[in-house]
């Protein structure tokens, strides 16, 4: 009996829609990696890249838990002395929460070379209002998943 594998052609991608204001920010890129990568399909393949779509909605509304909104630092250096610019996820979420979203599920992804393509099929969208009607997508609620 031989082991089977997915082809490219045989990946059925689905449409997921998430809610950035129901859970804080961990628990959101979790479930969207996952989604992205399509563990939760049962023909997973790790070097097929068999993943959903997956829309957010609501990253305005951002949840962060604890201290994490003041203490959580971004840093980047330019690579000059003096070049170490830092960045509270406070003001980074105030300046653009699509962009800190984007950065904590693609920290969740493996480093591949189908993480590019995985982060193309993410959407973020600031406010309720999304351009993916026409596809339909599927309601995730992340609140039941997270009492359980």
């Amino acid at each position: 009996m031989n082991t089977y594998t997915v082809k490219q052609s045989e990946v059925k991608r689905h449409w997921y829609l998430l809610d950035a204001s129901e859970v804080s920010l961990g628990r959101l890129s979790t479930v969207a990696a996952s989604l992205l990568i399509g563990k939760q399909k049962p023909q997973i393949t790790p070097h097929i890249d068999g993943g959903d779509y997956v829309v957010i909605i609501n990253a305005n509304d951002l949840v962060a838990t604890g201290t994490k909104a003041a203490n959580k630092i971004y840093a980047r250096h330019s690579g000059y002395p003096g070049g170490l610019r830092q960045r509270s996820l406070k003001d980074a979420a105030e300046y653009d929460s699509t962009t800190v979203i984007r950065h904590a599920i693609r920290g969740m992804l493996p480093d591949n070379k189908l993480r590019k393509n995985r982060l193309e099929r993410l959407k973020i969208y600031a406010g309720s209002e999304h351009s993916h009607e026409g596809q339909s997508p599927e309601v995730f609620s992340l609140k039941q998943r997270e009492s359980k």
